[in-house]
């Protein structure tokens, strides 16, 4: 007689996953859309280069007809940029030198030294800190700064001075 091995019973139940695996795949599905979601702007962020502003931008300073040649005149005006998301207001001041051709010359307040403001003393500007003197065109004629005075970016329109960019000088 043969023996006949019974099969092993197989379930007849089809694969349903149970309450905590489906609770699980939601889970994991929502954490990678909040990773994608935070991944995509920093990506964004650290691999491209920042838009550039637009070119230089003008500020009106004042009248020209009220400087005198060879006579410095510290000037005050407002510049306004946006620092991140906020708009920021900075009263600055130049000093601004008429020449006898009528060009304007503009120089930034600090001293080239170490950044102290400077005054007008016999017609040069001396620094008081650290005794730098410069003459009216923002050459070095004695003490320890190691270059001229740094200059705005002038022009005239309408009788009226635009200064522009700050540059150091060389």
């Amino acid at each position: 007689m043969s023996e006949q091995n019974p099969a092993p019973q197989q379930a007849n139940e089809d694969y349903s996953p149970s309450r905590r695996a489906f609770h699980l795949a939601v889970i994991n599905i929502f954490g990678a859309l909040i990773g994608l979601a935070l991944a995509v702007p920093t990506g964004i962020y650290l691999l491209t280069a920042p838009r550039k502003r637009g070119g230089t931008k003008w500020i009106d300073a004042g009248d020209v007809g009220q400087i005198n040649p060879g006579t410095p005149v510290e000037l005050s005006f407002q510049e306004s940029r946006l620092d991140g998301w906020r708009l920021v207001t900075e009263k600055k001041t130049a000093w601004v030198v008429k020449n006898t051709d009528s060009s304007i010359v503009a120089f930034g307040p600090q001293c080239t030294h170490l950044g102290c403001a400077y005054h007008v003393e016999n017609g040069q500007f001396v620094c008081p800190c650290h005794t730098s003197i410069f003459s009216l065109d923002g050459k070095v004629t004695a003490g320890p700064a190691p270059r001229p005075l740094d200059r705005y970016e002038t022009k005239i329109e309408n009788n009226r001075l635009q200064i522009g960019d700050l540059k150091q000088q060389a």
